[in-house]
């Protein structure tokens, strides 16, 4: 690294926002630590702007290696890239855009058994995931732990984002009316919740990565303080082949 940026540099980088938020706003989002599960298509942006927004520590969790598939959308692959895992590459996506973010990954995938461990300390984790049933397990780790749970999701060009904070009636499951509402995880329940999502579902580029910006922007606000946070019941829902379509609705 260049001598001109130890020190002071983390503050350098961060400047322009400073408009935005106070020195002791962005001391809390610098003092944070956040987990991000799934580092693809929502992921990969999701990533990209804490690390340029100035998050203090990210743990990044993927077991899964990038492939051609992954190049209309997942703004941290390239073709230099496919094979690689994409934690790690993620880890040094960010080593390169702000050096001052520490970093912690976990290669492998999320379950019941390693979900404690995975989430830890976080003050938020952030879900950038692609099933429900993770998802599931993932919103009542936080919900035990205190923890925000920020969820994304998407679908060709439509795209959902909604904010479960702890103290909060509004649950994942809830919300969303889940078979799993209520349950203990037994093998049935675990079988209907993968029937929710089956198969492969479309994408195209913009939509990941809008939402990934778009969580990655509520956890600001959350650690901050700025800003009212999309908070759960509230979702904010959008098509972007409707543009009309944007809107913030309570369910």
């Amino acid at each position: 690294m260049p001598t001109r940026y130890i020190g002071d540099g983390y503050w350098e980088i961060i400047s322009r926002q400073m408009s935005v938020v106070t020195r002791s706003e962005q001391q809390r989002f610098k003092d944070a630590k956040i987990t991000v599960i799934g580092c693809g298509g929502i992921g990969g942006e999701t990533i990209e702007m804490l690390a340029r927004m100035g998050i203090g520590e990210l743990v990044l969790v993927d077991k899964d290696a990038f492939d051609l598939s992954n190049l209309n959308r997942q703004t941290l692959a390239a073709i230099s890239d496919l094979g690689l895992v994409k934690s790690d590459v993620a880890k040094e996506k960010v080593r390169l855009i702000n050096p001052y973010v520490k970093v912690t990954t976990f290669n492998e995938h999320v379950d019941q058994n390693n979900i404690s461990k995975v989430i830890g300390d976080s003050d938020i984790v952030i879900d950038a995931l692609d099933n429900v049933l993770t998802r599931v397990i993932v919103s009542r780790e936080a919900k035990n732990k205190g923890i925000p749970y920020i969820h994304g999701a998407i679908h060709g060009t439509m795209g959902q984002i909604s904010v479960f904070l702890p103290d909060g009636d509004a649950t994942y499951e809830k919300m969303f009316n889940l078979p799993s509402v209520g349950k203990e995880l037994t093998d049935d329940v675990i079988d209907d919740l993968k029937n929710v999502t089956s198969g492969v579902p479309p994408v195209i580029g913009p939509t990941p990565n809008l939402i990934g910006c778009l969580e990655a922007f509520e956890a600001f606000k959350v650690i901050t303080g700025v800003g009212k946070v999309t908070a759960a019941p509230k979702i904010l829902t959008f098509d972007l082949l409707d543009l009309s379509s944007f809107s913030l609705d309570e369910l």
